[in-house]
């Protein structure tokens, strides 16, 4: 014989049961949803002005990083000099592309390419001096980070930058093979 009491704890385990199951079908969207993000068909510039789509960038058939920054960034710059460090090793482990998108408006691009005359990066960047692939990204601050699989689907992401995150975009890549 059930007592009122039973029924009500019954009743309340059910309804935390359903909310559990909601919340892990929901999780499971949004990963799955995630996962299959790839870059959109947006056009940003080259350092000689020339337009280039950022889908291309995932049609490499490589582990591809792509970090947006700015010339004004300190963190930025930190986590740029940090994979920069590692750029050759993880070229040779990994077969890694390295892009950098600078959001330097048109009123300060002009730095990007003194900057990087100074530093001597040996990788490829660009600038998305009207922000239309920061928005179709939802890149709302820099330094933000994406990482894409060899088959150009963006495996993880990270906004901000503390020293070691860089080893954590070389982890995602690993997992993803």
């Amino acid at each position: 014989m059930t007592t009122g009491i039973q029924i009500e704890i019954s009743k309340i385990y059910s309804i935390r049961l359903k909310t559990l199951c909601l919340c892990a079908c929901t999780t499971l969207c949004f990963f799955t949803t995630f996962a299959q993000k790839s870059l959109p068909d947006v056009a940003i510039k080259d350092l000689q002005g020339q337009r280039v789509l950022a889908k291309q960038f995932g049609e490499s058939s490589q582990p591809t990083i792509i970090s947006f920054w700015a010339t004004w960034c300190k963190p930025c710059l930190q986590e740029i000099n940090a994979i920069n460090e590692s750029l050759e090793d993880w070229k040779t482990k990994n077969n890694v592309r390295f892009i950098a998108i600078s959001v330097d408006d048109s009123r300060s691009k002009s730095r990007v390419l003194t900057l990087l005359n100074s530093k001597k990066w040996q990788f490829e960047v660009y600038i998305d001096e009207n922000g239309d692939l920061q928005r179709a990204l939802n890149v709302l601050n820099v330094p933000h980070t994406f990482v894409l699989d060899s088959k150009g689907k963006i495996i993880y992401q990270h906004t901000s930058y503390a020293s070691g995150d860089e080893e954590t975009y070389i982890e995602a890549i690993r997992k993803s093979k």
